[in-house]
């Protein structure tokens, strides 16, 4: 029985778990008002990589064909070392929808407004350059206090507003918060050669590298590297600094080296992650994707997860009676997967700093995968 028309829903922040959550919960026949602190709603960021279990959930969004229209989708990983020549290839387990490739990736703007795109066409009221600033529930409901000084009465409050979310600190004020985790990851897009024609990883060398197609045309490349927190650098010096870095590194990527020059538009983040212990739902509240359970990229899962989270959500809203069982379900549901999620991508990124061997850091994306391509 679908219990969740008439109900209403405020969803704060608008990246991917925002919107994913927003469609959704329009499906269902909720109301929902979206709300994001960027007055431009802007997205920030290069490529992401996108595994079968995320292809599946944009399946289930109902953004499948777009993402594969507009971004590239294929099956496998092909393991090289440091100088291009092939390993292995690690395979991308598919998933029980045979439509489904097994791995593929995307430039983040373009995802971005595909789900913006969504969103609107929806219904749901996005309203920009707002937060939250006080969440009050009682037996009935949730009263949001808005950063313009305005109010609404809800029947739920989802706080999708990314990895230093204040609605995290709202509800669970002594939280712990992200920790870096030893390595920072550059990132930059580059013209995609004939010859990438799945995801790669280049292992054995002093930093990890991977390569991902985002379109026929380009792809992204990353880079870990393990060390300090580096503070922030100017960014006419990133290019030159990502040369230096992968100096030595042959085949594919010293083309690519050779290819940067000061307009190449590098990112430099530092790589940080944590679980939040349950519960994650205060009163009527709750939170979802990097609000909750912020992960490192290492098994390219981060999106995935915050779309699970979403339709998860909307499955059980749908069926139960009551907010708080439809918490308890989503939780239930929930924890251990992003739990996996969380601990094995951080497991690797320890590997990959201790220079383990190339078997043992493919091994554990391996099982991980096959495990994540099971049904949520």
């Amino acid at each position: 029985m679908n219990t969740s028309s008439k109900r209403r829903a405020l969803i704060v922040g608008g990246g991917i778990a925002g919107m994913s959550t927003a469609i959704t919960l329009r499906k269902i026949g909720m109301a929902v008002d979206l709300i994001d602190l960027d007055p431009q709603w802007r997205v920030y960021g290069a490529g992401i990589s996108i595994t079968g279990p995320t292809l599946r959930a944009f399946g289930a969004l109902g953004i499948l064909d777009e993402v594969r229209r507009e971004g590239f989708t294929g099956d496998g990983i092909q393991v090289c070392d440091a100088q291009g020549a092939p390993s292995h290839v690690v395979p991308t387990p598919i998933v029980a929808d045979d439509d489904v490739p097994g791995s593929g990736g995307i430039m983040r703007p373009v995802l971005h407004r595909i789900l913006s795109e969504k969103t609107l066409a929806s219904g749901a009221q996005v309203r920009l350059g707002l937060t939250v600033d006080r969440l009050d529930s009682d037996v009935d409901g949730i009263t949001a206090c808005l950063s313009d000084g305005t109010s609404g009465r809800y029947d739920l409050a989802v706080g999708a507003d990314g990895v230093f979310s204040k609605v995290r600190h709202l509800l669970f004020p002594e939280a712990p918060g992200p920790v870096y985790t030893g390595q920072c990851v550059w990132r930059v897009t580059v013209p995609r050669p004939p010859e990438v024609e799945r995801r790669m990883f280049f292992l054995g060398g002093p930093l990890k590298v991977g390569l991902t197609p985002v379109s026929r045309d380009e792809m992204y490349m990353f880079v870990l590297e393990t060390g300090p927190k580096r503070p922030p650098m100017p960014d006419d010096q990133l290019p030159g600094e990502l040369q230096r870095l992968l100096a030595g590194y042959g085949g594919v990527l010293r083309n690519v080296r050779e290819g940067l020059n000061p307009s190449s538009h590098v990112v430099l983040r530092p790589l940080e992650g944590f679980l939040l212990p349950r519960p994650w739902e205060r009163g009527r509240a709750i939170l979802i994707g990097d609000a909750a359970h912020p992960t490192t990229p290492h098994l390219a899962s981060g999106a995935g997860m915050a779309v699970e989270d979403a339709l998860v959500l909307g499955e059980e809203l749908a069926r139960n009676g009551s907010v708080e069982a439809a918490f308890e379900g989503f939780m239930n549901r929930r924890y251990e997967r992003c739990r996996l999620v969380v601990e094995n991508s951080l497991e690797i990124g320890r590997r990959e700093q201790s220079r383990a061997p190339m078997h043992e850091q493919a091994e554990l994306v391996e099982r991980s995968l096959r495990i994540l391509a099971e049904p949520i």
